[in-house]
């Protein structure tokens, strides 16, 4: 309990205290985790309605991998992207490793899986309630696809939002693409990781507050936003 209250007052005097490095370390969470969501979402909405939509002979087979996908292990993620990405690797030549990009590259193969599967789930209702409406309107697949993603936008946001969760949260996969370094790739979870090696829980508890704190603001503000847009139609 005491460490627990400990890490409450340390996350009350870092956000107080306006620290430039708490600053400049979830700012470039922020950076990192909504760059691959979005990255994540605009591959993974249209795939999700391509794969409701489109009858192909091993559509079942590609779901059930897309599915188990979900749970790929994430430090397993980031060993192949350290690979890609080493000297040795087939872009090593680009120079990413240990830069956010790498750290985003990982993130996006985590994320994107996830968002295909809940889309997928999704649209392929929609679909049953308008196909045939769009099939009597000679409508193209792309069109289909585009209008069930714009009419179940909302519903589609769970996809978007489960993503984020996921990427917020991560650590393991970013630890080693991203290599924590101070002022250039460490993220509040590589630094709660790193304070807790140290054995400063204070501090690691205090991240982790103001890291769940984050996460919750980015959901509340996001289902506000869709708040006042349900307000304005009616």
């Amino acid at each position: 309990m005491n460490e627990l209250f400990s890490g409450f007052l340390e996350a009350g005097r870092l956000i107080i205290s306006l620290d430039g490095d708490l600053a400049e370390i979830t700012l470039r969470s922020l950076h990192v985790t909504l760059t691959a969501v979005a990255i994540a979402s605009a591959i993974g909405l249209p795939a999700g309605g391509w794969l409701a939509v489109t009858r192909f002979r091993w559509r079942r087979h590609v779901i059930a991998v897309v599915n188990a996908l979900m749970g790929l292990p994430p430090v397993v993620v980031g060993l192949i992207v350290y690979i890609l990405f080493s000297r040795a690797g087939p872009f090593g030549v680009l120079g990413l490793l240990f830069t956010p990009t790498a750290m985003i590259v990982a993130q996006i193969i985590i994320v994107t899986p996830l968002v295909i599967s809940i889309s997928h789930q999704a649209i392929r209702e929609l679909w049953a309630e308008y196909h045939d409406l769009l099939i009597s309107m000679n409508a193209s697949k792309r069109q289909r696809i585009a209008t069930l993603i714009y009419d179940g936008r909302r519903a589609l946001l769970t996809a978007s939002l489960a993503g984020f969760g996921r990427a917020i949260g991560e650590v393991g996969a970013i630890m080693i693409v991203g290599g924590n370094i101070d002022h250039a790739t460490r993220v509040l979870t590589t630094a709660i990781a790193l304070e807790t090696s140290k054995g400063n829980f204070s501090l690691a508890l205090g991240l982790g507050f103001i890291l769940i704190g984050l996460a919750v603001a980015v959901n509340v503000a996001i289902h506000n936003l869709l708040r006042t847009e349900r307000a304005s139609l009616w």
